[in-house]
């Protein structure tokens, strides 16, 4: 009988975390009401597995172990499903030499993928903003023209203003 109950807090706590990290990708990306809605199924699970785990916890500790081990795989489980759908968009900004700017414009122009370009004497800097989906796909491109390029990724959102 233990085991069942220790495999299920286990369980309870993975999908706990998994959707807690998820909730919190959404909500910084805009989506105030899945978020919401994720929230409220992580609040039931979180009483059920907590109430589980609080009866009777001195004489059975193996509950707190299994609750523990479910939060650190869900919490690594949320942050592997999060890398792999890839909410929101990037923002990238290339630091190449003057010497390849214009084929890496004219691979992404190719590729559909916008940009600007700021020039200097020494680099250039090739501004790209792309769905998080596509940033590997726009990696490769650019680093197969020039391997010593500097790329730095920030997370953005683009905003829209009111008149």
């Amino acid at each position: 009988m233990n085991i069942i109950i220790y495999f299920f807090i286990f369980l309870a706590k993975i999908l706990e975390n998994s959707l807690a990290t998820l909730r919190l990708i959404l909500v910084a990306n805009g989506k105030k009401l899945l978020g919401s809605i994720l929230n409220l199924i992580i609040s039931i699970i979180w009483v059920i597995s907590t109430g589980l785990v609080v009866i009777d916890i001195k004489s059975d500790p193996l509950k707190l172990f299994f609750f523990a081990l479910g939060s650190f795989l869900g919490s690594y489980l949320g942050s592997f499903i999060e890398e792999k759908i890839a909410i929101g968009s990037n923002m990238l900004f290339t630091i190449t030499k003057p010497e390849y700017t214009n084929k890496i414009v004219e691979s992404l122009n190719n590729h559909r993928i916008n940009n600007y370009v700021l020039k200097s004497e020494n680099n250039d800097i090739v501004i790209i903003m792309i769905e998080r989906k596509k940033r590997k796909i726009v990696l490769d491109l650019i680093h197969k023209i020039d391997n010593e390029v500097i790329v730095i990724s920030e997370v953005a959102r683009q905003l829209i203003l009111n008149k």
